[in-house]
Parts: structure tokens; C-alpha cells; sequence
């Protein structure tokens, strides 16, 4: 064999490995959870197998699919016996969910719904896959499957994450495209009062103010009135009363990451319960945090990580001290004890929210992590082996927003970390080798590139690394077959 059949037969070679480990890899990971999640709710009655450890109470998830992947949105409902309850596709995308004001096996929720052109008007609301889409506030009965519109609003430009129910007659809604927190009488369709970003932060913070610039994710009516809001892409948790903002109480700034970085899901802990306090899935931080307020500032007072956790988006506090927890990337929601233990799972593909019904609204019930010891976790760095480190040198170097976006909108369900890895180590071998067979043509053949590069030792020596990470990836898994 001469050489160049030799580096053609190696380039082959890892080229076919990579691609058989990724199939495998593929089927090892078996269905979709929330498939079977679906089918398991249309078995008959009496027929059902547990998908998941028992808890006290019903447990409801939200999905993001819809938004992600242009399938529908699911919410799923999990008994306490670990069965499933309840589940449906009817949306695109489901949002936050909470639960109704009576009945102890309904909630009310906020989704997304497209709409087709005929239904739109010309102009932007015409394209039925970007903008054409209603935001709907739903009641629905987990026993019957009775669902009960209780608002809706054709949206332009944006979908609202959150609503929160004050009455029979009255939501409050964060409105993302609008920039903007309102409270609407649903009888009337009169909004009664309304705040605007901009009042309040200047134009230049947060996003691109002609796009997505607030990003405003949740929003809160407390007991006491005011409105405590989330104001993702400023970085920042903010509190309202009918004058706006109310100084001296904003939790965070903007790209102070070491406090918050682009959260979602703020969770209020009232007096009460030893508050004032504030639950947060701290998402491009890959964490959950708590702050407590003393003497007129906030200072941090849980945090909880684990080496597995990627993009969470909702951290519920419960009664007994536990904290219910919602890890989109990570692919699962789980639940801890006070101690920081996970003591119950289920994977649930892209969850945006959980709610354990019977324990109040959110965190609203639970006790602050001061008030009842809870202890704080984090993953060091003799802990995660090996391959952790390196998987987190190599997680350092990538902003969270790519690494988050990639995994959770445009990969599919099942893969993680190093499937995405081999992705890209696949390509880079395969450039490798169209790089070396054009080099072999000779100088009859120019290639002109659109970025000129300076060092292509650097280049090579990254296609080898991914190489390398390929070759890892191949061994991995068939370590896990035999």
C-alpha cells in the first residue's frame, strides 16, 4: 500500500467509526422519553406501569419543543404513584404553569399556538412560521381534560413565558415582544395597568432594542402587591409597584454574571416562610442560586450544580425543604432534599417548568434556604475525574449562549456534550481529508478561501485535536457495549 492509499484507508476509517459510534449512540438512546410519556397516557385505565419514583403530589411539565424544533409543545402530568396522568400536544409550545385557583387537579397555563396565514392579516403577521402565532391562558382539568380559555392575544412579534392568575377576572402578563408587564380584565379586555421596560432601564442595556431586548421571562404578583419581574437579558430581577420600579430592591446588573447571567423563573420566599428571599434558575451560569435580603441588599445564600446540570430554567422550593427543578439542556427534571441529594428523576426532552401541585404556587410555600438549613452543592474539580475536566476546560472556551443553542435548539434530544463533539470531529476529519486529496491534485487546482488564513498549523493542529476527540468518542462507546 502506498502512502496516499494509507492516509485514504486511515481518513476512511475514522470517518466510518465516528459515524457507526454516532448511530450507536443513537439507538442506545431509545425513544424520546416524552414519546413514551404519550403512549403511556393512552393506555387503559388500570394498565399503567410507573415511569418514575413515587412523590407526594401531582407533577406537571412544560416543554419547549415547539419553539425548537417545529413540533409541538407537550405538557405532561406524572401521579404520584409515578404513573402518567396526563398528556398533550395541542400547542406548539407550553410556557409556565401554576396551579388554578380551585381544584386540586387543575392548573392554568400559558402557550403558544400557531396560526395559519388565512387567519392573519398581511404584512408581518403574515408568515405562519415566524410571526403568525396567538399566546393562549388556559385552565385545565388533569381528571377530565377539560380546558377552559380563559385569555388570548394574537402576538406580532413575541410569546409570552408567563402569566400569573390574580383573580377570576384578572392576569398579569409579561409580555416579551412588548417589553412589558400588564394587568388585563379577561371579562373586558381592558389592560388596567401596564409598565414598560423602557420607563425605568435606558435603551442601551440588554439586547438589541429593536429585537429582543429585555427578553422578559416571568413575572410575579406578591402578596403585598408589587410585581417582581424577570429581566433576562439585563441580567437582572427586578420589583415593581403601580409607580414602577421600586428603588433599592433589583436583584442584580447587567453582565455582573457572577450574580446572575441570563436567569430564568425567580421564585419569591415571603417573610413568612424566611424571606425575603429569591429562588433562581440561573441558567447561563449552569446553576441554581437563592438570595436573601438583609439589612437592604441581597446576598447569596444556596447554590446548588452539578456536572451534568446545562441551561436550567425553573427551581421550585417545596414545603418540606426540597427544591423541584427543571434542567432543559440536561434533559430532565428532577427533585432535591435539603441536603443537596437528588432523590427523584424523570427525563423529560427540552422541560421548560415543573410544578408539584398541593404544595402552593412556585416557591411561594417553601421555606427560605436560611430558615431550614439547606445545604449548598457544587461539583470540584478533583470530583469530576479526567474526563469532566476536560470536558469543562473544553465547555469554558465556548460561550453558554452557542453551547446552550446548539444542544438545545438545533441537535437532537438525546445528544449531549461529546455526541456534539463527534459532530464536529466528523467534519473536521472529513475536511482534513478533502484538504489533503486537493494538496495531492497539485498546483494545476487553486482554492481561494473567503478568510485567509495566516498560521495553518493552528488549523491542522485544531483538526487533530477533533481527530483525537473522534477517536475518544469511538472508544467511549464501545467500551459501553461491551
Amino acid at each position: 500500500m502506498n502512502r496516499k492509499s494509507a492516509y485514504r484507508a486511515a481518513f476512511a476509517t475514522l470517518s466510518i467509526a465516528i459515524a457507526l459510534a454516532l448511530v450507536t449512540q443513537m439507538v442506545l438512546a431509545g425513544a424520546a422519553p416524552n414519546a413514551v410519556y404519550e403512549r403511556r397516557a393512552d393506555a387503559q385505565p388500570g394498565s399503567q406501569d410507573a415511569v418514575v419514583g413515587e412523590r407526594g403530589g401531582i407533577t406537571v411539565v412544560t416543554t419547549q419543543n415547539g419553539d425548537m424544533r417545529s413540533v409541538s409543545g407537550e405538557l405532561i402530568a406524572f401521579n404520584p404513584n409515578g404513573t402518567v396522568r396526563y398528556h398533550t400536544d395541542a400547542h406548539s409550545t407550553y410556557w409556565d404553569v401554576d396551579p388554578a385557583l380551585t381544584g386540586s387537579a387543575s392548573v392554568t397555563y400559558v402557550a403558544t399556538e400557531r396560526l395559519n396565514a388565512s387567519v392573519c392579516a398581511s404584512g408581518p403577521l403574515s408568515d405562519p412560521g415566524i410571526n403568525c402565532r396567538r399566546n393562549v391562558v388556559e385552565r385545565l382539568n388533569l381528571s377530565t381534560g377539560e380546558v377552559t380559555r380563559l385569555y388570548s392575544h394574537r402576538a406580532e412579534n413575541g410569546r409570552w413565558h408567563d402569566v400569573d392568575v390574580i383573580d377570576d377576572s384578572h392576569v398579569l402578563v409579561a409580555d416579551i415582544g412588548a417589553d412589558a408587564v400588564f394587568v388585563v380584565n379577561t371579562t373586558s379586555g381592558v389592560r388596567e395597568w401596564t409598565w414598560t421596560v423602557e420607563s425605568d432601564l435606558p435603551v442601551e442595556s440588554g439586547g438589541a432594542y429593536d429585537a429582543d431586548w429585555s427578553h422578559i421571562n416571568d413575572v410575579e404578583y406578591l402578596e403585598d402587591g408589587r410585581v417582581m419581574v424577570d429581566l433576562r437579558n439585563q441580567d437582572r430581577v427586578a420589583f415593581l409597584d403601580r409607580n414602577g420600579l421600586v428603588e433599592n430592591w433589583t436583584l442584580g446588573s447587567e453582565d455582573k454574571y457572577d450574580v446572575l447571567r441570563e436567569q430564568h423563573n425567580p421564585d419569591y420566599i415571603p417573610a413568612s416562610e424566611g424571606g425575603p428571599a429569591v429562588v433562581v434558575a440561573d441558567s447561563e451560569n449552569d446553576r441554581l442560586v437563592e438570595y436573601q435580603r438583609e439589612n437592604g441588599s441581597w446576598h447569596r445564600s444556596w447554590t446548588w450544580r452539578d456536572d451534568r446540570m446545562q441551561w436550567p430554567r425553573d427551581a421550585d422550593r417545596l414545603p418540606n425543604g426540597n427544591t423541584l427543578v427543571t434542567d432543559t439542556v440536561g434533559d430532565r427534571v428532577f427533585e432535591l432534599d435539603e441536603s443537596g441529594d437528588v432523590v427523584w428523576s424523570v427525563p423529560v426532552d427540552r422541560a421548560y417548568e415543573a410544578e408539584r401541585l398541593g404544595t402552593g404556587d412556585e416557591s411561594a410555600g417553601g421555606p427560605s434556604a436560611e430558615r431550614a438549613g439547606i445545604a449548598s452543592h457544587a461539583v470540584e474539580t478533583d470530583e469530576r475525574g479526567v474526563v469532566g475536566n476536560v470536558e469543562a476546560g473544553i465547555r469554558n472556551l465556548v460561550p453558554p449562549v452557542v453551547e446552550n443553542g446548539l444542544l438545545g435548539y438545533f441537535f437532537p434530544w438525546w445528544m449531549g456534550f461529546w455526541d456534539v463533539l463527534a459532530v464536529f470531529a466528523l467534519a473536521g476529519v472529513l475536511l482534513a481529508w478533502a484538504a489533503v486529496e486537493l494538496r495531492w491534485v497539485g498546483p494545476s487546482v487553486t482554492v481561494q478561501f473567503p478568510v485567509e488564513v495566516e498560521n495553518a498549523g493552528v488549523v491542522w493542529s485544531l483538526l487533530l485535536l477533533l481527530a483525537l476527540a473522534g477517536v475518544a468518542y469511538v472508544l467511549d462507546t464501545v467500551s459501553a457495549l461491551l
